[in-house]
């Protein structure tokens, strides 16, 4: 965004402008993440996830948060997909929220792991009904002839199933990313931005600000 004309004003920080002053970053989190529920118009819980080959091409794509709590950010997959495959291959990962109407960023790096199978029935099973038919129907990242297969797969799967119980495909299933470090950014006048990162140290999180 251009530079404002004004004066820059050094204040309010993250602070004072409401925020809670926290050792625990998933508290700070959990504070953002309420106030872009309510200013968000769609998604206030989608992110970027960045992952990479063992090689070292990296890749990413918007997903949606759909759990976090003190060990991490868990979202949800094929895991035969291109992510799946590069997050087995190579757990490591990168998130990152953008919440444009409150003009923040939060950026999150951390190793991977599975969800348990009981976290990932729960999940799957709280999901709409078509949606759990596409997850068996979806060879995902994988060529698709065309729409009209698709289709017809989710119908086949309909008719084979056609209560509320579908069973979870074995591949599908959920990612924790456990963070090594968060970093809070607001946006400031004159790009003065205010930028404070968490970074784990033993069974706590270190506190500091970095430069815009």
């Amino acid at each position: 965004m251009p530079d404002s004309p004004q004066a820059p004003d050094l204040s309010p920080s993250i602070e004072t402008r409401g925020i809670p002053e926290a050792a625990d970053p998933f508290r700070l989190f959990q504070a953002w993440l309420n106030e872009a529920s309510a200013t968000e118009l769609n998604d206030p819980n989608a992110m970027t996830v960045a992952t990479c080959t063992p090689d070292g091409m990296p890749s990413a794509r918007i997903v949606l948060l759909k759990d976090f709590d003190a060990r991490g950010f868990v979202f949800y997959t094929n895991r035969e997909g291109r992510k799946g495959g590069e997050l087995i291959a190579n757990p490591r990962a990168a998130l990152l929220f953008h919440w444009k109407t409150l003009q923040r960023q939060v950026r999150v790096e951390g190793n991977v792991e599975a969800v348990t199978d009981a976290e990932a029935d729960d999940y799957f099973n709280s999901r709409a009904r078509i949606s759990r038919l596409g997850a068996l129907a979806s060879d995902q990242s994988r060529p698709l002839p065309s729409r009209g297969e698709l289709e017809r797969r989710v119908a086949e799967l309909d008719a084979r199933y056609p209560g509320d119980s579908i069973p979870r495909p074995p591949h599908w299933s959920g990612f924790r990313v456990r963070p090594r470090s968060i970093e809070f950014w607001q946006d400031m006048p004159f790009r003065l931005h205010d930028r404070r990162v968490y970074t784990q140290a033993g069974e706590g999180w270190s506190v500091g600000a970095l430069y815009p």
